[in-house]
């Protein structure tokens, strides 16, 4: 079997040798990164098996790489923090990764998660299965139905229980142009009168202080004039 490559992101170098290390002396090679943006650089360059990922960096957070790298790639990604909080653990996992350990990591569990991962991964011939049907992604907006939350830029938002919806609705179709009225409909399950326009628009204004770095210059939620809202494509 080919030696299997090990990425150890961190801006701690101390953290970095250390689990290289424990990596080398189990057989695998390894790759090293001190920020998310170099890691991206590396995952470009050379292949990799896993990467074992720090949230807290300079330049770009593990979060914000993860979303980056889970463009374009399916390998296992094992989340390595110090933030214990349960919102923390539960962004990793929604946008992606497969595992989080926290600091200070007992060596023999993270080197036993890192084993169980690659025997995953090599067991479905080196792509990691979709198992998220249930997650909608569109640019920096990540959906997770299962439990009902909305990641935005890497950090979980908290939207009412109507705002979830639309968000929802304008999600699973993204591009399409949806009038008040159909959206009046599809949320509140009610039948539109003449009133529903404003009432819509009140729910996106607040969804849109919410999810938008710029509420008055929306990117994600636009309105196309005289018709209704819609959710920008991204890819």
């Amino acid at each position: 079997m080919a030696e299997e490559t090990v990425l150890v992101v961190d801006d701690n170098r101390e953290i970095v040798y250390s689990i290289s290390e424990l990596l080398k002396y189990e057989g695998y090679r390894t790759l090293a990164a001190y920020d998310g943006m170099q890691a991206l650089e590396l995952l470009e360059a050379q292949p990799v098996d896993l990467i074992i990922l720090d949230v807290m960096m300079p330049k770009m957070n593990g979060l914000s790489a993860l979303m980056k790298l889970r463009e374009k790639h399916r390998i296992p990604v094992i989340i390595l923090s110090a933030k214990t909080e349960e919102s923390d653990k539960v962004s990793g996992l929604v946008m992606g990764a497969d595992d989080y350990v926290e600091k200070p990591y007992n060596p023999a569990e993270l080197m036993a998660r890192v084993k169980a991962h690659l025997r995953r991964y090599r067991a479905w011939g080196g792509q990691v299965p979709e198992q998220d049907a249930d997650r909608l992604v569109n640019g920096g907006l990540v959906l997770d139905k299962k439990q009902r939350l909305i990641i935005v830029e890497g950090e979980e938002v908290r939207l009412t229980a109507t705002e979830y919806k639309i968000v929802e609705l304008l999600m699973e179709h993204p591009g399409q142009v949806f009038p008040a009225e159909q959206i009046y409909e599809n949320v509140w399950h009610d039948e539109a009168c003449f009133a529903v326009e404003n009432t819509v628009m009140v729910h996106i204004r607040h969804i849109r202080e919410k999810i938008e770095i710029e509420p008055k210059k929306p990117r994600y939620i636009k309105v196309v004039w005289g018709i209704g809202y819609k959710m920008e494509k991204f890819d």
